[in-house]
Formats: C-alpha cells, structure tokens, sequence
C-alpha cells in the first residue's frame, strides 16, 4: 500500500475510482450478504501440486495485506513461491523528515523480510526490482518486460487488480497480465484499495470473478501478526502531522478471517 492524496486514474477504464476520506466503512461489507457467500476456494487449488505461486507486489506490504494467508497455507502445503517486489515503497511518507525515501529503502525490505518469517515462509524466494515509487505510467512500462524474466511454465501469477484505484497498483496489475498473457499462464487479481473506493453490488468490480480464500483461527492469527511487522505503515508521522499509511479503518477492511481473489 502507499498513501494517496488524489483521484487515482489511469487513463483507462473507470474515472471514478477515486481514493479519499475513510472509504467504505467495514462495517457495510460485513451487512453485505453476498460477501461471505462468495465460492469459497482451496490454496491447494489456486496453486497445483508442481506449480509456483508468483506474487507481484507494487509496494512491500501488498504481499500479506492483499495475500498474506494464502502465502502462508501455500507454505504449509510446500508448494513454491516467488515474491517480485516491484519497488521498495519509497513515496510513502513524502516530505517526511522521520522517514525519508533513504530510510525507507532501508526498512521497508526489512519489514517484509520480518513478516515473511511471522509467516512461516522460510523458503519463499524474492526478487527486487527497484522501480521508482509512484510513478504508475514507467512502472507499467519497465514491468513487463522484467517479469518475463522471472516467469516460468508452470507459475500462477497474483497480482493487484488492474482496477484496484491505485495508480501503481493498476500500472503492475496491467503488466503482470500482460506478462503472464504472453507466456500463457493464469493471472489471479487482488483487490486492495478497491475496498475503500467501491461499495456493496459495486457494478465496477467483477463480483463473479470473486473468490474466497477462508483462513483458519491459526492462518489468520499469523497474517495479523505479519502485519505489525510493516511498522512504518502503522505509526503516525510527526514531522508531518499525517495519519498512518494504514490507519485502522483501512487494516479492518485486509484483515478479514478470508481473502478475497478475482479468478
């Protein structure tokens, strides 16, 4: 995740996916009928015995807040898995004097290192690409090319939905499918932001696409705990008087007892 100030639009598709205010509250998710009726779906489904689960995350964090407890059940059931971590989140305390692009790049891996181990994932494999932080249209531009490197037969790429309301989220979403598209292999969207912007029977999201991925007491217990590894997401900014990047009205919304994927 990274903090949004803006409408956040692409150019293409919808223009009204704007990212402002609290969004949704969770609480209109959870009167939603249709959310937990949703067809629920196995890891073990998602990720075949002999493929590779693929996970492209725009900013570290978006691994285990959009897909945290299914990494950690891919793990449990040994089935491999690559992390790209397209950049390392450096846009997301701008004009911060406490946490300057420097550090950032410094703790923001450390962060999701730490995570990864709150996870149990001991032999997930990450790759670092360094993109520049927001800026969606040169991300989606150097993106596809470099994960086609990294691609293989076999993989099952995730990725956040390419309508997600987030410029870089779309930027990777458009070109983890345009990767995956070229070598034939599934793409699973994640929607992150899309939480905040869209509402309950939200004609723009593709709810029959939507899946569940329900998460044990133990597997959820463990996500959660993942999640207050990304300290500089979760702390107020002095020097700048701004909320967290991830207040709690926003972590109510990720950190369901399920996950929700678009198949």
């Amino acid at each position: 995740m990274a903090i949004v100030t803006t409408s956040t639009t692409t150019g293409r598709g919808p223009h009204d996916r704007e990212i402002s205010g609290d969004g949704t509250p969770e609480s209109a998710w959870q009167d939603w009928a249709r959310l937990s009726a949703l067809p629920a779906v196995d890891p073990g489904e998602l990720v075949p015995l002999g493929a590779r689960a693929v996970v492209v995350a725009p900013h570290p964090d978006d691994e285990v807040l959009g897909t945290g407890g299914l990494l950690a059940r891919l793990a449990e059931i040994s089935r491999n898995i690559l992390v790209v971590a397209v950049t390392d989140g450096t846009a997301s305390h701008p004009d911060s004097r406490d946490w300057p692009p420097e550090r950032l790049a410094r703790e923001r891996p450390q962060e999701t290192r730490e995570a990864f181990q709150r996870l149990n994932l001991r032999h997930v494999q990450v790759v670092r690409l360094g993109l520049k932080d927001g800026d969606g249209e040169r991300l989606e531009a150097n993106l596809s090319g470099l994960l086609s490197e990294h691609l293989q037969p076999g993989d099952i790429v995730f990725t956040t939905w390419r309508y997600d309301g987030h410029p870089d989220h779309e930027a990777a979403g458009r070109a983890a499918q345009s990767a995956a598209g070229a070598l034939d292999l599934p793409c699973v969207e994640v929607p992150l932001w899309t939480w905040h912007w869209a509402s309950p029977d939200d004609t723009r999201v593709p709810w029959s696409r939507a899946r569940r991925i329900v998460l044990d007491e133990h597997t959820h217990a463990r996500k959660l705990r993942a999640i207050q590894a990304f300290r500089s997401q979760l702390e107020s900014d002095a020097t700048t008087g701004r909320s967290p990047v991830l207040p709690a009205h926003v972590l109510a919304r990720l950190t369901r007892p399920f996950e929700i994927v678009l198949i």
